[in-house]
């Protein structure tokens, strides 16, 4: 079986590979011309969807593909054919999502950032933090990694709020409701964390409205897609202190322009597209688990579905 590995880490993903299936032949780059040359030979694609959608363009297609992305946007692109098996990651960002989520709350509610002006000012600052406990989190998109999160941070003793396409029971949420109520219950949130995939209906939704009904103590974190929030009104918000703060991993253009707001805006932290990397292992193993659905004729985890977007 030839398979194209369209990937930074190419050579990496070869050697896992050939480790546990040395039966499969792999033809591997990160170089379009390079991936140009193999792919219509390749009847299975595994890589980066922004490697592997000029291909798609060039009227090339696998009869299956395996993204190393949790998103796929690249490959929903205007254009593109649809008519092939499409796969996303999944099962292996839950926990790393997790660890960044519970980081960040525990650096807000044990107030590291001020604590660390304090000390370069050489300001003794014996303020006392706040727990956990108690607190009302809404996680906004309650799939494979939203799930995750959310059984990470359970044994804390926080609320659990959380927002999907459509209401559901779903421990250990205490409600999930549909996109319509996110207004209602941001309301509610000490912690409003976005983990939505980028689909029409999710775009723009974090806009100057919705901050207005958050309370002035909460945090946004947005490791979900940039096009969610709209720039501005995350900023303006931030300036008039209708939230407390803003951790910020994704954002519309990446990386982000010098200039952009983002860089100066009061009590926001940038941290780089880096919640959940991929891990080449877990997404090998991801990968063989799949490859032996595909032959064996059963269904695959993680499947596209290109109406939904995801």
């Amino acid at each position: 079986m030839r398979v194209l590995l369209a990937e930074a880490e190419h050579a990496l993903y070869a050697e896992l590979l050939r480790q546990q299936a040395p039966e499969l032949e792999l033809f591997g780059s990160d170089q379009p011309a390079r991936l140009a040359e193999y792919a219509a030979g390749c009847p299975i694609w595994l890589g980066q969807p922004d490697l592997l959608a000029p291909l798609l363009r060039q009227g090339v297609k696998p009869q299956w593909l395996q993204s190393t992305w949790a998103g796929i946007t690249p490959l929903l692109a205007s254009g593109l054919p649809t008519d092939y098996l499409l796969t996303r990651a999944v099962g292996i960002f839950g926990q790393v999502m997790a660890e960044y989520v519970l980081c960040h709350l525990l650096a807000h509610e044990r107030q590291l950032f001020a604590a660390l002006a304090a000390q370069v000012e050489q300001r003794w600052d014996n303020r006392r933090p706040h727990s956990l406990a108690g607190r009302k989190v809404l996680i906004v998109g309650t799939g494979d990694i939203g799930l995750s999160v959310a059984q990470f941070l359970a044994p804390f003793g926080v609320e659990l709020l959380g927002v999907a396409s459509s209401p559901r029971q779903l421990p250990p949420f205490r409600q999930v409701l549909g996109l319509d109520d996110l207004p209602s219950l941001a309301g509610e949130a000490d912690y409003l964390i976005n983990l939505l995939p980028d689909t029409p209906a999710t775009r723009d939704i974090y806009d100057a409205a919705l901050f207005a009904q958050l309370k002035p103590s909460a945090l946004f974190i947005n490791a979900g897609r940039g096009v969610a929030v709209v720039d501005a009104d995350l900023v303006a918000a931030l300036e008039q202190s209708h939230l407390a703060g803003a951790v910020i991993d994704v954002c519309r253009e990446e990386p982000l322009p010098t200039g952009h707001p983002f860089w100066s805006a009061p009590r926001l932290l940038l941290t780089g597209h880096s919640s959940a990397p991929t891990e080449p292992r877990l997404l090998v193993q991801l990968f063989l688990d799949n490859l032996a659905r595909w032959q064996g004729g059963d269904e695959l985890r993680g499947p596209v579905d290109f109406a939904r977007g995801y």
